[in-house]
């Protein structure tokens, strides 16, 4: 199969390609179609609108006085009628309303500034950053907001500016933490984990693709942080301690107003109303809000299981061990890598002395159930092991570059230039905030550098490389508008933006259909023919490591417990659980027959077995079994197997075909 006929696979509709619905566009339609939002959004903007204007719509000078008309009611010379000296009422409105106004961006703009950058930071990086920042903000919660403003005025003499960036710092915790609940969420999404894999910085991950994400829960927490910020200002100006006299506040209306209360009550009906009018507006714009994040495209969940139970004791290579040859110039080579993960109650081996290397332009399949340790194995490589996991012990060999031991920035260095990854769903791989192409070009700026032009260039490349037919409209799209197909073909050209030497494909087909598989698996074979890529292949389909897999590494509970050329795995397998996988596989089955499946699951790491640890499971157990740790062993064709009865296996030979 040519690159052609797989340009043919998932091809889109011969339509026009209609212009994508950009999410923003979308969430804005979705708040101006609700009334309150509508409502709170007309409103605000008026107010906004008609302060920012005051100079040319107040009717008079804010401060001049007219004796001769106190206290007079609405008529057609003064519309809202006039305050205690005779002024405006509505031209004090509409021209306090700029500091107003002022005051509350000032509040915001503090608590934003200084609240979203440390929530996301404590949400993303967890661990001491999160620890900290977090009493911090717990502390800052409780303390008095009320005695902080008043020492603050004390201290800068009434200054309203003082004051409003006093209190955008009091608002900071409670913003700190929603910024940190939603980055918490958001850092373990796998699109995030895809974006480090291709080579982006911490920074860069955090403002591309962790900020975006949590826009909307901060958006909403700032509406109705501004109508607080509205009326403590209004508070603070009915008890004389924002702007001094004469000039006017909306709080110092009111309380004008509320002295003459007997007189003229309709006084403080203007500045109480415009002030309750416009905290409701904020109310029903942070609901509005909510309601509209809600409506539009639910985040997708983290994929993977979380761990959770007492900690084992840690493992070791077991005596008299016979690992894996070396490939000659081999790419990468690992070395009885040993991982661990921190559970309840301590650190607890995942990954238990697991040895082997590949070399150029050759394909290594790891093998086995759901819980052997593949997908982690691979993580291990790119330094990305999930759950805050470690390596215990090992080495794990790139180009002269031990990666078990190399600092983050060399490990994120390679990630996506030299070391490439693909995730086994690529529709969460991909964010769904921005383009095909614009995460591309992300990808190629970050690996090669250059105008944003010639990174569309060689995005158009690479999408014609892997197949895709009209890239410019699929470089149009948004994840959601592509297929499970084209959305593989994208990540893998994502993954070659770097032109990497080994590339990481963690079951690359398994949400794939039939057709569609094989076309991925034809795709990956040309392009390793042509740029001549080591790849990893983790999977659990004995068809996917027929069709492009060289050798085979077999993995069960942690450990790996056969090594083989792929021909000796089907047709003479070395250990009791590569034989049980082969004869379950129903690429394998015999017309006719009943598929044997191998009863019981794989152990969880704090319930591995002393002895053999397929042992529970294995038609061949003996007593000698559960006596002490399987050694690999060299078989009679100089092969590796984790098994006392080996011999036994290679004898049952034609019972696979």
């Amino acid at each position: 199969m040519t690159l052609d006929s797989l340009s043919r696979t998932d091809s889109p509709t011969t339509t026009p390609p209609r212009r994508p619905d950009r999410p923003r566009r979308a969430f804005a339609r979705r708040l101006l179609r609700s009334g309150s939002g509508a409502f709170s959004v007309s409103l605000l903007v008026l107010l906004v609108l008609a302060c920012a204007g005051a100079a040319w719509l107040a009717p008079y000078d804010p401060l001049q006085n007219d004796l001769a008309h106190v206290l007079e009611g609405p008529s057609a010379a003064h519309l809202l009628g006039t305050d205690t000296v005779g002024r405006d009422v509505l031209s004090r409105l509409l021209f306090v309303g700029q500091p107003t106004f002022l005051g509350v961006a000032e509040a915001l703009a503090v608590a934003l500034l200084i609240g979203v950058p440390a929530g996301t930071v404590a949400g993303y990086f967890g661990g001491w950053f999160d620890a900290v920042i977090s009493r911090v903000a717990d502390i800052g919660m409780a303390i008095p907001a009320i005695v902080v403003l008043l020492m603050a005025l004390a201290v800068f003499g009434q200054n309203q500016h003082a004051a409003m960036i006093t209190l955008g710092v009091l608002f900071t915790p409670g913003l700190t933490r929603v910024a940190r609940a939603a980055a918490l969420a958001t850092r373990n999404e796998l699109y995030v984990a895809a974006a480090r894999v291709a080579g982006l910085g911490h920074i860069r991950v955090m403002v591309r693709h962790i900020l975006p994400r949590i826009t909307n829960p901060i958006v909403v927490r700032s509406a109705l942080l501004a109508g607080t910020a509205l009326l403590v200002q209004s508070g603070l100006g009915f008890l004389g301690l924002g702007v001094s006299p004469p000039a006017p506040t909306w709080g110092g209306m009111v309380s004008e107003g509320s002295t003459v209360l007997q007189e003229q009550p309709w006084l403080i009906v203007p500045s109480g109303g415009v002030i309750a009018v416009t905290v409701l507006a904020f109310i029903l714009l942070g609901d509005a809000l909510r309601d509209a994040a809600q409506g539009g495209r639910s985040g997708l969940g983290t994929a993977g299981r979380r761990l959770g139970a007492a900690p084992q004791t840690v493992a070791g290579t077991v005596a008299g061990e016979a690992a894996p040859e070396p490939v000659p110039n081999a790419v990468l080579e690992v070395r009885d890598l040993t991982v661990e993960l921190p559970l309840a109650a301590g650190w607890t081996t995942v990954v238990d002395g697991v040895s082997f290397s590949v070399g150029p332009g050759e394909t290594l399949a790891l093998v086995g159930e759901s819980g052997c340790g593949k997908t982690v194995t691979a993580l291990s490589v790119l330094g990305l092991i999930p759950g805050g996991g470690r390596i215990a012990r090992g080495s794990v060999d790139f180009g002269g570059t031990d990666l078990a031991t190399a600092d983050p920035s060399r490990l994120a260095a390679l990630r996506g230039s030299e070391i490439a990854f693909i995730s086994q769903e690529p529709m969460v791989s991909l964010d769904p905030s921005f383009t095909v192409g614009n995460q591309l070009v992300e990808s190629i700026r970050t690996h090669e550098g250059g105008s944003t032009a010639a990174a569309r260039i060689r995005m158009i490349e690479l999408l014609t490389l892997v197949g895709l037919p009209e890239p410019e409209a699929v470089a149009a799209k948004y994840p959601h508008q592509i297929s499970g197909g084209m959305a593989q073909r994208v990540v893998i050209a994502r993954a070659l933006a770097g032109r990497p030497s080994l590339l990481i494909a963690d079951e690359p087909t398994t949400a794939l259909d039939a057709t569609v598989q094989a076309g991925i698996l034809e795709l990956l074979r040309s392009l390793q023919r042509e740029l001549g890529m080591a790849m990893i292949l983790v999977t659990h389909d004995w068809g996917v490591v027929a069709d492009i897999a060289t050798r085979a590494v077999v993995m069960y509970a942690g450990q790996a417990v056969e090594y083989a050329a792929v021909e000796d795995v089907f047709t003479r397998p070395a250990h009791p659980y590569t034989f049980g996988l082969l004869q379950a596989d129903p690429h394998l089955a015999v017309e006719g027959q009943r598929i044997r499946t191998i009863e019981g699951t794989v152990p969880p790491p704090p319930s591995w077995p002393v002895g053999c640890r397929f042992a529970g499971r294995c038609f061949l157990r003996t007593d000698a079994c559960d006596a002490s740790p399987i050694p690999l062993t060299v078989t009679g064709d100089a092969r590796r197997a984790r098994c006392l009865h080996t011999d036994r296996i290679l004898q049952t030979t034609g019972a696979i075909s």
